[in-house]
């Protein structure tokens, strides 16, 4: 189940809803007033509560710069902040060493290659150990 927490205007960047989870895809292009945005209606969805896990794919962004690299480290730290793991997918080698040179360190944040692979991570470091785990036809 996927649904929107705001209607996305011109300039803006959807928050979903998948499950316990919200993907976020940033733009190549993101300036100031849509990230301010975006930080705000993260910090809504995720205190309407129920949040596990927050994916956002960076896998438009060619080029990041000091403005990027910050929001990317509040958008992780605002997620983490009610215990919702943040997954950064889609990095490009590019986009990871420039983070490096800037100094920019984003303790805690997990990557994967693709969004894909970051829900399949939030899943499973998400999902509480079952009892009975590993004995076939136990109930």
């Amino acid at each position: 189940m996927s649904e929107a927490f705001s209607r996305p205007a011109a300039g803006q960047v959807p928050v979903l809803r998948l499950g316990n989870v919200l993907p976020v895809t940033l733009p190549g292009d993101l300036h100031d007033g849509m990230a301010h945005r975006l930080r705000q209606d993260l910090s809504e969805a995720v205190v309407r509560g129920g949040v596990t896990g927050v994916v956002i794919d960076i896998s438009g962004v060619e080029i990041v710069d000091s403005f990027l690299g910050r929001v990317l480290a509040e958008l992780a730290a605002q997620a983490g902040l009610p215990a919702a793991r943040t997954v950064v997918a889609g990095m490009r080698p590019a986009v990871a060493i420039t983070l490096v040179e800037l100094g920019l360190t984003l303790p805690g944040l997990r990557t994967a290659p693709t969004t894909e692979a970051a829900l399949e991570l939030l899943g499973r470091t998400a999902a509480p150990p079952r009892a009975g785990r590993g004995r076939e036809g136990s109930p």
